[in-house]
């Protein structure tokens, strides 16, 4: 997890449950296993890019990130609907963005579908160490963070301020560095190449909404990537009024979204 990553994550982990809910993710043994396979099913078998715990790391600091800033705008949908409050919402982020992408270690086709089957165990189980004696909020918290997951495809619409974080924060992890196995085991296409052409994704406060997300490229082949990943995110995410992008290139913008 490169620098910038490491320290979105760890920037919003300042509630002590949702920091243990982190450690608790780190270091269960199913969900690493998972992660892993991931990457055995997406890069070995299909050469296609990290979808591993490197990947969920990423994430979900992109979304915790995204949460905090579209925060000062908008209430979470956990708060606005008698769910929980915003250490929950937070929590549901989290759980979503570091478990988005599980259902890879089954298979790539319908993945969304397939995390769903993996991680509603899982997120009884950690959520029920987080908090042991309010079952019903577990329930609760676990049907959120399943939504996440689960409209993590761009073809579903996001029905919670959550979701859309997950989805947009996703749809960040456009770097060189997620496609570069794929493109040296011989995956030359306008994925890998595009990809290799984005140099770093920055999020912050933006000008004329409450998030700017920053696309730093090396050419303007990474324009694939901002339109046809991160833009296609955006779009399902339902955040479109709470988030602007714009890719830049040798210091000059290029593209807004």
């Amino acid at each position: 997890m490169n620098t910038v990553s490491s320290r979105l994550i760890h920037r919003n982990l300042e509630e002590p449950a949702v920091l243990e809910t982190f450690r608790l993710l780190e270091n269960d043994g199913e969900v690493q296993s998972y992660l892993r396979m991931a990457n055995v099913m997406a890069v070995k078998r299909l050469i296609y890019n990290d979808h591993g715990p490197v990947h969920a790391r990423i994430v979900a600091g992109s979304a915790l990130e995204i949460f905090r800033l579209a925060s000062e705008a908008v209430e979470p949908s956990c708060v606005t609907n008698g769910v929980g409050d915003y250490e929950n919402a937070k929590i549901i982020v989290l759980c979503g963005a570091y478990l988005h992408d599980i259902g890879n270690a089954i298979h790539r086709d319908r993945h969304e579908q397939n995390g769903l089957v993996l991680a509603a165990p899982i997120l009884e189980r950690v959520l029920g160490r987080v908090y042991p004696y309010d079952a019903e909020l577990v329930y609760r918290l676990k049907s959120e963070a399943l939504h996440t997951i689960y409209a993590s495809d761009d073809k579903v619409p996001c029905l919670s301020v959550e979701a859309g974080v997950v989805t947009v924060g996703d749809g960040t992890d456009l770097a060189e560095g997620r496609s570069r196995e794929p493109y040296k085991g011989g995956k030359n296409d306008i994925h890998s190449v595009s990809a290799l052409a984005i140099k770093r994704v920055n999020i912050g406060k933006g000008e004329q909404k409450p998030v700017k997300i920053q696309v730093e490229m090396a050419n303007p082949a990474g324009i694939f990537q901002v339109q046809e990943v991160l833009g296609k995110k955006l779009k399902s995410s339902g955040l479109e009024d709470l988030v602007e992008v714009s890719a830049v290139m040798g210091g000059e913008e290029v593209k807004t979204i």
